[in-house]
């Protein structure tokens, strides 16, 4: 079928006035205004010049910090009685809320977006379960129901607005569903136990970061690949990766991966000795065991490329970092009674506050809604502060992928009411 064009963006970074603009083209707004500054513009390049070194070269300023005007600009005002003034904090203009199912966390800041393409939706919600079941068979028949209430191609539509084609749509949607027979095969209820966790995911990563050995033992590695349902999913996924996504990327993904296999070791490590972590322990490792490796990719899904010295200035890496932290504790927050009516006991960040800090089940979670705003308020506060000082186009139509990401990754949680449901606490 001919493959829908793009949709509209919708941005989650500030303007200049502190309200959010409606829906966006990327063309239309090719540069992010922050006051106290002057439109940067972006020379067309001349002959034999490299798009990717010149967005490198304008950005050099990028490793320094903001002039002390536009910090205490993009900080926004400070002290008592001003929390209602901080422009992320303004109320949102009149916009409608998703129409699909499901309510949003009340008091949870987030921004509501337009309902993802259906057209899109389909054909990927197609193309991911026949891959699923035809080319890796990631599960046996008893959870087809599971897997179609995932939604997955809903979810990856809205992540990624602005994927050129359904078959980079298609990249993110694999890297999800192998991710999340990874941590249910491994880690959770589907036949996971934090028992001998780490070899299965060492060997689990050798099919995102291929080993190197001798011709003897070449052979047994490779058919290893195919041992089980996550390998087999990792390996197909990275390969379709592969055939779009440059060396800096695939390396950019396989080190986030890394991250995550991280995070998995952390939790599970704790519940073999039954310790619950202090909350900034738990933080630290929800850090790492977080949704990172999906924005982390949005323009490998979007068909462009944000230059590796770009993605590594300290600035970018504390957007991304805040991005996942944000997104990792919406999934803490709408899958609560989920994993509340699930044997054994799930870390979650208001199961840890409420053990740690001593106060009811209710203060615990209304206070992790709280640590969620906070993170959030300082991801778009960073996003605008890098967009200030590198209004490079790739790093502009990075930083807005990322944003969109984090509300797509929202809508698919306050959405999906066949995973998640809300408790009674208000």
């Amino acid at each position: 079928m001919p493959d829908p064009s793009p949709a509209p963006v919708q941005s989650s970074l500030p303007t200049a006035d502190g309200a959010r603009p409606a829906l966006l083209s990327w063309s239309a707004l090719p540069f992010v205004p922050v006051p106290g500054t002057e439109a940067v513009a972006v020379p067309d390049s001349g002959p034999g010049d490299d798009p990717v070194a010149e967005d490198v070269r304008e950005c050099a300023a990028a490793a320094r910090p903001p002039g002390p005007v536009l910090e205490r600009i993009l900080r926004g005002p400070s002290g008592l009685g001003t929390v209602g003034l901080h422009p992320a904090q303004c109320e949102e203009p009149a916009a409608p809320e998703a129409s699909a199912a499901g309510s949003p966390i009340p008091g949870l800041y987030h921004h509501p977006i337009p309902e993802p393409d259906p057209v899109r939706v389909e054909e990927v919600s197609r193309r991911i379960k026949a891959w699923a079941l035809d080319e890796v068979e990631l599960y046996p028949e008893e959870w087809e129901d599971q897997f179609d209430g995932f939604s997955v191609g809903r979810y990856m539509v809205a992540c990624h607005p602005d994927a050129p084609t359904v078959e980079h749509l298609m990249l993110a949607a694999r890297l999800m569903v192998a991710e999340n027979a990874v941590d249910d095969c491994y880690c959770e209820d589907h036949g996971g136990s934090p028992i001998g966790l780490g070899g299965r995911l060492l060997l689990a990563h050798t099919a995102l970061d291929a080993l190197h050995t001798t011709k003897e033992y070449q052979p047994q590695w490779a058919q290893s690949l195919g041992a089980d349902a996550p390998r087999r999913a990792y390996r197909s996924a990275m390969e379709y990766m592969l055939q779009e996504a440059s060396p800096s990327q695939a390396d950019r993904f396989r080190h986030d991966m890394a991250r995550l296999h991280m995070g998995y070791l952390a939790e599970a490590a704790w519940a073999q000795t039954d310790h619950v972590p202090e909350v900034w322990e738990y933080l630290a490792m929800r850090q790492f065991n977080n949704f990172r490796p999906c924005p982390t990719i949005t323009d490998t899904v979007g068909g462009y490329e944000l230059p590796a010295d770009l993605h590594a200035q300290p600035g970018m890496q504390r957007v991304i970092a805040l991005a996942g932290n944000a997104t990792t504790l919406v999934n803490d927050l709408y899958s609560y009674t989920k994993e509340l009516a699930s044997p054994g006991r799930h870390l979650n960040l208001p199961v840890v506050i409420a053990d740690r800090e001593g106060v009811s089940e209710r203060e615990a979670y209304l206070k992790a809604v709280e640590v969620h705003n906070d993170l959030m308020h300082d991801f778009e506060a960073e996003a605008a502060a890098v967009a200030a000082a590198c209004p490079a186009p790739s790093v502009l139509r990075f930083l807005r992928g990322v944003a969109v990401w984090v509300d797509g990754n929202h809508y698919w949680h306050q959405t999906n009411t066949y995973r998640y449901s809300l408790p009674d606490f208000w």
